[in-house]
């Protein structure tokens, strides 16, 4: 059968870190980037005798994740040990959440715009759909492990760090939807500053269950887990290959089994681990060194820090700066950028250019010089600056360009300054009238042709005059100027 002849079921286990100072257990440093085992200590590294105490913070934010995303919150949330013998976890076990999780329920939406690039989307505002959630629990993150031939290294540092897993029911049908609900699910992190959420860091990641079953059938196919996803365009590759897999197999009787199995990104395939895997493997038990946690001083403490989420966002960015919805969406995208922009365009006449010259001009360049808008040398400011000179008439858009490129190699000049470094000022309107003139009456046989309906002889005009005027004016000014004496 084709595989569109069968249903496909998708749930997600998302694993967020939750941007704190610390670690979940212990007073270490949390954070990316460290000397590898450096923030560590005998809790972290699971040292007998050493005893865990709550992260109260990392505990507030994922129940302000749950709050975000719609869940219920029970009175009481305890902790319980989920034990495996690995490198990645030195106590040999995890503290973690099974039956007593600290969000409940709840719903991820689908915005429109987080769905891939080449993915056609009908929707009618910005939610295309939700997706239902089972749980958010909070966990301690493992260490970080590097494989290289015939042996690994550990790195501890990542070891308990505040971990959220995000687990949705059995409610994505596509890698299309699924792509969508990662994206959105960081958007929603990094707009509450809740976390980073960048998966080349690890600071998000995903293990992937999917089954098939053929249509009319109720009940679902043998669920598959691929784990080792650490991206959104890494989880879409690695379902359309599992799902055709499956359907292959399938097609040809062979029954699938619960597994789970390694995405290998590299082989675009995916690679069987260990079968048969469920949750009384790792002899769950009640942490005896941590009381439960009663709930609702926190919910309270938390219930009025709910942030602008992304579809109120991207409302706010057309109602108030007068957004085209494309411009809106690519700001929504990128956090960073979406505060750049608003900072540039706080107070600025021309919004609608600022977002075009953040968007188009200012990531092009950063692209080129390989940085990010956290790195930009450009403040906000400085480019309202270079935005207003435009609209007062002092440079073109092309010679913006060229006073873009003083600016990024001297960031404290402002734009005006910049612009007559490059020789161009504003304008005597009645000397450029003049130059105007002379270059017409200079070019009588162009004239002539550009009276006759040949329009394009304009722009060579427009360049006689800008070569013979000094300073340079703004060619758009020059043109109209042009048109109005031709009486055109």
């Amino acid at each position: 059968m084709p595989v569109s002849d069968y249903l496909v079921t998708i749930g997600l286990e998302v694993h967020c870190q939750i941007k704190t100072e610390t670690k979940m257990f212990c007073s270490c440093k949390a954070g990316f980037g460290y000397e590898p085992n450096t923030n560590v200590c005998p809790t972290c590294l699971g040292m007998p005798g050493a005893l865990p105490v709550l992260n109260q913070y990392a505990i507030e934010r994922t129940i302000l994740t749950g709050m975000m995303l719609g869940c219920s919150t029970p009175p009481v949330s305890k902790w319980d040990r989920k034990n495996y013998f690995y490198a990645d976890m030195p106590k040999n076990y995890q503290t973690s959440q099974l039956d007593l999780p600290l969000c409940i329920g709840g719903e991820v939406p689908l915005y429109a715009w987080a769905y891939p690039a080449d993915c056609k989307v009908n929707a009618d505002g910005p939610v295309v759909r939700t997706v239902k959630l089972d749980h958010i629990h909070l966990e301690e993150d493992a260490a970080k492990l590097t494989h290289y031939n015939g042996y690994s290294l550990v790195d501890y540092n990542r070891g308990g760090t505040p971990l959220m897993e995000i687990v949705s029911a059995p409610d994505l049908t596509s890698p299309e939807e699924t792509y969508a609900y990662l994206k959105s699910l960081q958007q929603m992190m990094i707009c509450a500053g809740i976390s980073d959420a960048d998966m080349e860091k690890g600071q998000m990641r995903c293990d992937v269950n999917v089954s098939l079953r053929p249509k009319g059938q109720k009940e679902l196919g043998a669920k598959i887990e691929m784990k080792n996803i650490n991206s959104m365009s890494a989880a879409r590759r690695a379902l359309i290959y599992e799902i055709h897999r499956q359907a292959e197999e399938l097609d040809m009787g062979i029954a699938q089994v619960q597994s789970t199995r390694r995405w290998d990104d590299t082989l675009g395939e995916s690679i069987v681990m260990r079968t048969k895997e469920n949750a009384h493997d790792y002899r769950y038990h009640t942490c005896p060194d941590l009381i439960p946690v009663h709930t609702a001083p926190l919910v309270e403490k938390v219930k009025n820090e709910l942030p602008e989420l992304p579809d109120a966002l991207h409302a706010r960015l057309q109602s108030e700066y007068g957004l085209p919805v494309a411009d809106a969406n690519t700001l929504v995208g990128d956090f960073k950028l979406c505060r750049y922009f608003e900072e540039a365009a706080a107070g600025s006449k021309a919004p609608r250019k600022v977002a075009n010259w953040v968007i188009n001009n200012l990531t092009s360049v950063l692209a080129e010089k390989e940085l990010t808008i956290a790195s930009c040398p450009l403040a906000p400011k400085a480019l309202a600056g270079l935005v207003d000179i435009i609209e007062e008439g002092l440079v073109s858009n092309n010679q913006a360009r060229e006073v873009l490129d003083v600016m990024w190699n001297a960031p404290a000049m402002n734009a005006a300054d910049a612009a007559a470094s490059l020789g161009f000022k504003k304008t005597d309107t009645n000397a450029l009238d003049a130059v105007v003139a002379q270059v017409l009456e200079e070019n009588p046989d162009m004239v002539a042709i550009v009276k006759g309906g040949n329009m394009k002889l304009i722009n060579a005009l427009t360049g006689k005059v800008m070569k013979v005027s000094n300073p340079k004016p703004n060619p758009k000014m020059v043109t109209e100027i042009i048109l109005a004496r031709l009486g055109l």
